[in-house]
């Protein structure tokens, strides 16, 4: 069964949801595997993964605020900062949410539905460079 990988690197602004749908669909696009499954994974545990509404933007932000609710950077609730107060809580929600997807391939395009996109969900402050690895299996 032919195989591809790649590290690719994003970089993050600060705690939100980046985009990096078009960046995987082209390198998935520019491999000869046709048909198969894409595992993309991400290298962090201050930072996520996830499949989600890419038209509204008013989706990104409730999420942004509903984890914000969910898991409070609150210093009196965790003694874990080595990096901060928003240290554990990145840990955490990393925890809630996912470190991998998989994502079906046919005709070299990912079959995402009409109104999905992949998103890195950075849980940190600061901006970070993260790295995906893509793992694309198939014929």
């Amino acid at each position: 069964m032919p195989l591809a990988q790649e590290i690719i690197a994003v970089r993050t602004n600060g705690q939100g949801l980046v985009e990096v749908t078009r960046e995987i669909a082209a390198w998935v696009a520019g491999r000869e595997i046709r048909q198969g499954l894409l595992t993309v994974f991400i290298r962090h545990t201050s930072a996520s993964l996830l499949i989600q509404e890419n038209a509204a933007p008013e989706v990104r932000s409730d999420l942004e605020n509903f984890m914000e609710r969910l898991v409070p950077e609150d210093p009196a609730l965790y003694a874990h900062d080595d990096e901060g107060p928003d240290d554990m809580p990145s840990h955490i929600r990393s925890a809630l949410t996912q470190t991998h997807l998989a994502i079906p391939v046919d005709g070299g395009r990912l079959l995402l539905g009409t109104w999905q996109g992949i998103y890195v969900f950075e849980h940190r402050r600061r901006p970070h460079r993260r790295e995906l690895v893509l793992h694309l299996a198939g014929e």
